[in-house]
């Protein structure tokens, strides 16, 4: 999966089209990815002891890859991710500007 934590991207698909976010967290088998303020669902919990009150908590839920796309940190345009072998380690570059990640 090309996008880690860390990485801000953008929706392109669904519901949340148009937001912007981090990735909190990466799904590599699911291909999903956790993003902040993308994709919220309200869970709503019982009150654990008598005379409190039950709560509703907005929860960010995996959203899948192939509806965002990458938003460079060089040149802030939308891009795909591309690798480069440089010795013996694989580079992320941005396939717009080719400048590495």
């Amino acid at each position: 999966m090309k996008i880690i934590k860390g990485d801000t991207i953008l929706v392109t698909q669904g519901k949340d089209k148009g937001k912007k976010g981090k990735v909190l967290r990466g799904f590599p088998k699911e291909n999903k990815i956790l993003v902040e303020n993308v994709n919220i669902k309200k869970e709503r919990k019982r009150a654990k002891k008598e005379g409190e009150k039950g709560q509703t908590v907005e929860v960010p839920m995996p959203f899948p890859v192939s509806k965002v796309r990458m938003i460079c940190p060089k040149c802030t345009k939308l891009t795909r991710i591309g690798y480069q072998k440089q010795e013996k380690n694989r580079i992320r570059v941005c396939k717009k500007c080719k400048q590495i990640i």
